[in-house]
This record gives structure tokens, C-alpha cells and sequence, in this order.
């Protein structure tokens, strides 16, 4: 079952790493923070409360001549308690999806080309294997890049809520990529930055519905409508 780890290795993986319940937790990657993104959004199923991006990410520090090490920090155990994964707030699955097609704003965060089905998977990365291209009817296409500027960092607050002015911070949104990495910078963007209070990342997204049997695909550049008996609520 492809799924994450549970309470205990979650426990087990930062008691090793000596990171405490009550700890700051500060996350940086590339490619403008989505890995890290990523990485903060499953803090999050676990309920780690103080968790942060660098925002920037590796490029922007160095971009900043700031110091950087080799050296491997020595850990000492922290005795993190178990908490189990709660999925139920920030996370939606394929039938979740289904259940809410017309009803639930849906976005794309993949790039263009992804979304129009004319490229099952970015471009200059591995193809995760989806046999269909396209996207799920009713999504809008907004690329996760966009909240990005040139330097890595997070647009300005007036430029996001440009980009994401059709949502309303109050309802319901899910976001979905090809695996959830993408989708959680924007998830990131729409809950930490905006203020949004129901956003969900449907981390199966296109690795998954795009292989599922009997699910609904829109192509082009149009959102697309809901299908009779899709399975939607």
C-alpha cells in the first residue's frame, strides 16, 4: 500500500533525528521550496505545530553568500511521542475528489502542458508511469510556479491574492499535482500565507487518477464539466 509511515516511525524518525514535540522545525530545499513544502505538509498530518520554510530555500541562502557546512550535525534521541497521522483536515483521496466534483474548487498546480494532456509529466523529469494524460473536470489550471518569484522566495501578499482571487478563503480546496509535492506549495501558499481555512492536497493526484479505471478526464485548456454518474455527493 503506498501510504505514508504511521505514528510510530514517524516518532521513531525524529527521535533519531533529536527533533522534540516542541521544536521549531525549519524546512528548506530547491526548486523554490516545494520538496520542503512537501516535507512541512506531513508535519502537518502529525500534528507538529511549530513548523516553517525558509523561504527561498537553499537558493536564496546561497544566492546571499550566507555560510554553509558539510558537516553532519550528532543528534541525540528526543524521546518523540507517538501521535498518530491524522489525515482527515488536509489531506483528500480519490474519492474524496470524486464525491465533490462541481461542488469543491479544484486546482492544477501541474504545468500547462500537464493540464491540457498533451505531457503526462513535467518537463525534464521522470515520467511517473500515468497512462492518461489531462485533468480532473472542473480544475483550473494554476502552475504552482506562480506564487514563486524569480529569486525562489513567495510573491508579495497583493500578487498572491491576485493569483488566487477566485477562491474564497472561507470554502473548501483541494489541490493536486502528480504525486502532492507541487500541490503542497500551493497548499503551503493557500492555508500559511492567505489564510485559508478548508484547503486539502489530494497527494494521489495525477499518479493516481491518471491510471484509475472508470474516472472522469477533461482535456485542454478548458476546465470541463462534471460527468453523469461520476460518483460526485
Amino acid at each position: 500500500t503506498r501510504d505514508y509511515i504511521d505514528g510510530e516511525q514517524f516518532a521513531a524518525l525524529m527521535d533519531r533525528k533529536g527533533i522534540r514535540r516542541d521544536d521549531t522545525v525549519v524546512i528548506y530545499g530547491d526548486k523554490s521550496n516545494w520538496w520542503a513544502a512537501y516535507a512541512l505538509w506531513v508535519f502537518t498530518l502529525f500534528g507538529h505545530e511549530d513548523v516553517r520554510l525558509l523561504d527561498g530555500g537553499r537558493d536564496a541562502w546561497i544566492a546571499e553568500q550566507r555560510e554553509t557546512t558539510l558537516d553532519v550535525p550528532t543528534a541525540t534521541t528526543s524521546g518523540y511521542p507517538v501521535v498518530e497521522r491524522d489525515d482527515a483536515k488536509i489531506r483528500a483521496f480519490k474519492d474524496d475528489v470524486l464525491a465533490v466534483l462541481g461542488d469543491v474548487p479544484l486546482v492544477d498546480v501541474r504545468s500547462p502542458l500537464e493540464y491540457t494532456g498533451e505531457r503526462t509529466h513535467m518537463p525534464d523529469y521522470p515520467e511517473e508511469g500515468a497512462l492518461r494524460g489531462g485533468h480532473i473536470p472542473t480544475a483550473v489550471s494554476i502552475p504552482w510556479a506562480k506564487a514563486a518569484a524569480s529569486d525562489g522566495r513567495f510573491r508579495s501578499r497583493a500578487e498572491l491574492d491576485e493569483i488566487y482571487g477566485d477562491f474564497d478563503p472561507s470554502g473548501e480546496v483541494i489541490a493536486y499535482c502528480r504525486i502532492g509535492e507541487r500541490s503542497s506549495h500551493t497548499w503551503f501558499v493557500l492555508t500559511h500565507l492567505l489564510g485559508f481555512e478548508k484547503v486539502r492536497n489530494y497527494d494521489g493526484s495525477w499518479t493516481e487518477w491518471g491510471n484509475a479505471v472508470r474516472v472522469p478526464i477533461a482535456k485542454g485548456e478548458e476546465p470541463g464539466s462534471v460527468p453523469e454518474a461520476s460518483g460526485r455527493r
